[in-house]
Parts: structure tokens; C-alpha cells; sequence
């Protein structure tokens, strides 16, 4: 039979604090022997779709690199995130 979960006032501000001004994400908490042990939390950042497809479309920089060994001056950095 399991044990009944021992869950003091402590535990509860805990867990609220690890929940309060998240947005996305999970929280996990682990029980070993009918008491709480740990917290984790995952949080996740989204952005809208309007940033990821700025993203795509930048403009190519310039390469400023001095080192001509093995480039020449038509060569372009992208960034890419």
C-alpha cells in the first residue's frame, strides 16, 4: 500500500513559487517514500511566427575578414539563428 503524501506549508509555497510567472514549461516533482524530495522545472520561451520568419529572410553581411588566403571579396556571412 502507498503511503499517504506528507505535504506541509513549506512544500505548498514551494511549488506555487516554482509555478507563478511561468508560461510554458512543466514541473515535476519527485516522491520518495510518501515525501516530496524534489522540484524541477522546465520553462519554455515561444515566439510568434512573424520573428522566426524574420529571421529567414536577413540580409547577407559581409565578410570583414583581412585573411585573403582563401577567400576573395565577393564572399558573404549569413546569419543565421
Amino acid at each position: 500500500m502507498a503511503k499517504p503524501l506528507e505535504l506541509d506549508q513549506q512544500w505548498v509555497e514551494r511549488i506555487t513559487e516554482q509555478v507563478n510567472g511561468m508560461q510554458y514549461g512543466s514541473i515535476n516533482i519527485t516522491v520518495h517514500d510518501g515525501r516530496i524530495v524534489q522540484i524541477d522545472r522546465t520553462e519554455r520561451t515561444r515566439y510568434d511566427q512573424s520573428t522566426h520568419k524574420q529571421s529567414h529572410h536577413e540580409q547577407p553581411v559581409k565578410s570583414t575578414s583581412n585573411n585573403n588566403s582563401n577567400s576573395n571579396n565577393n564572399d558573404t556571412l549569413r546569419i543565421v539563428q
